[in-house]
Formats: structure tokens, C-alpha cells, sequence
């Protein structure tokens, strides 16, 4: 955690991926734009422009595994996708434990009057923010 300042977060999908920016000084975290993906691959060169206008000092990718800690089908495109970003872009990228913060995401979303079309406002950054405070709450 030393010397770290900024950090970015991935909720990895097959079709989106979501993305937030933390701040470790002050622990505030913004979603930022959805990424759209095509069998899990990003268009790289937006990766590329979100990292070289952000700067973090770390990568953050969620992690689905299965309610019972096993890794499920998703788990492995996510580690595909974290060693993808650390080969590309050469950042640090650990994975987090992401189970329940799409379930977390939806339900702060109806909190904030958000009726369920999540194809037409997704959640996804959302997502990635939750992961970003998780990872945050334990490393800082």
C-alpha cells in the first residue's frame, strides 16, 4: 500500500466491464465510464486512455467467484483479463473477492430510485466502485 495513491477497479463482463478510480489519501472512489466488451475484450486503446489519464498506481479487477468460495466459470476471463492489464500496461493488478457487489450495486441502485432496467442504466461502475471501497476498507 505504500507510496500508492491512486487506484483503478475493474467489475469484469463478458459484454461490459465497469471501471472506478479511488483516491487512498482522502478513501473516495468514482465510477467512471462503462466499457464495452465483446466476449470479455475491451477496445485496449480506451483501457490505455483511462490509465494514461487517471495514473494509477495500482489495478484492481473483482473477482466472481461462487457464493461458496470456489472459483466459478467467470473467475478464470477475470484472471484472463487482470493478467491482460498487467501484460499490456504493466501495473500491478490484484483480484478481489467480488461475490456480492453486483447484488450490492442493484440494491444501492433501487435505493436511489432506480427501477431494475439495468440494460438501459447499468450497474456495472457502480460495481467496480463497490469492489474499489472493499479493497480500499482492507489495504488502507
Amino acid at each position: 500500500m505504500q507510496g500508492r495513491r491512486t487506484v483503478m477497479a475493474f467489475d469484469f463482463g463478458l459484454s461490459q466491464i465497469g471501471v472506478a478510480t479511488g483516491n487512498c489519501l482522502m478513501g473516495t472512489t468514482t465510477p467512471l465510464p462503462i466499457l464495452k466488451a465483446k466476449e470479455g475484450s475491451p477496445d485496449w486503446r480506451l483501457v490505455e486512455n483511462l490509465v494514461a489519464e487517471w495514473r494509477p498506481d495500482l489495478l484492481v479487477v473483482g473477482d466472481p467467484l461462487n457464493m461458496d468460495g470456489s472459483a466459478s466459470e467467470l473467475s478464470a476471463r477475470a484472471a484472463k483479463f487482470s493478467r491482460r492489464l498487467h501484460g499490456r500496461l504493466g501495473l500491478e493488478v490484484v483480484m478481489v473477492d467480488e461475490r456480492l457487489s453486483s447484488f450490492e450495486a442493484k440494491q444501492v441502485s433501487r435505493e436511489h430510485g432506480h427501477r431494475g432496467d439495468y440494460k438501459r442504466k447499468p450497474i456495472d461502475s457502480l460495481a467496480a466502485e463497490l469492489i474499489l471501497q472493499t479493497w480500499l476498507a482492507e489495504n488502507t
